[in-house]
């Protein structure tokens, strides 16, 4: 297996996920404990020498959130204060990152080939690029505590926020990328290795043996 060529991309990292009575603020896992393993994360990738992209969404003045030049708008400045001079910044409109962004471009200059995907929110804009990398020839890493979600209800039902986080996790891990926690990531860019990925076949089969077990 030859050695993965990674960057470390930072989707949304924005204040207004931050805000506990904003509408959007990530709910699972806490934003503390998440934004602690992006700092985390965007400290290993200083370290290896891997190229680091920032993400923000971006809507027009006056919109509720992600409003141009906001505070809400502006990436966390704990985040902030641990970026180095040479990050690639985009700005998006869409939930996948490479949505009329240029970020693609950038990926091939810097020859990378697996992205690794920390932020906000899981059940939009990691989602969304995850499955958006399919086509591009990408390998797609997602530190599960590096992200979070939100409560969601609609007509189509309720669900909280942490079933959401853990469901989509364990769908991203069965096709889309390799899930995995901020130190064992660490690790495995310490030791210049892929990040093992399930697939949908295996994935379906154990499902199968987890209900039969749960039924019995």
């Amino acid at each position: 297996m030859t050695t993965p060529r990674r960057a470390l991309i930072l989707i949304d990292v924005q204040n207004d996920y931050f805000d506990a009575e904003a509408p959007l603020a990530i709910q699972y896992p806490s934003r503390e404990f998440s934004l602690a393993n992006i700092l985390s994360a965007v400290t290993t990738a200083d370290q290896a020498g891997m190229p680091v992209a920032v993400v923000q969404h971006e809507y027009p003045e006056g919109a509720p959130v992600f409003a141009v030049g906001s505070e809400g708008w502006k990436v966390h400045p704990a985040v902030e204060d641990v970026l180095g001079p040479d990050v690639k910044r985009v700005t998006k409109s869409y939930a996948s990152v490479f949505a009329g962004t240029g970020l693609i471009e950038w990926i091939r200059e810097q020859e990378v080939d697996t992205i690794t995907l920390v932020g906000y929110m899981t059940n939009n804009c990691v989602v969304g690029t995850a499955a958006d990398s399919e086509p591009l020839g990408l390998a797609v890493e997602v530190l599960s505590d590096a992200t979070g979600a939100v409560h969601l209800a609609n007509e189509a039902g309720s669900v909280s926020a942490q079933q959401v986080h853990q469901t989509l996790m364990v769908l991203l891990h069965s096709n889309f990328a390799a899930v995995a926690t901020t130190p064992d990531w660490a690790a495995a860019v310490a030791g210049s290795a892929a990040l093992p990925k399930g697939d949908l076949g295996s994935s379906a089969v154990q499902g199968r043996e987890a209900q039969s077990v749960f039924s019995a």
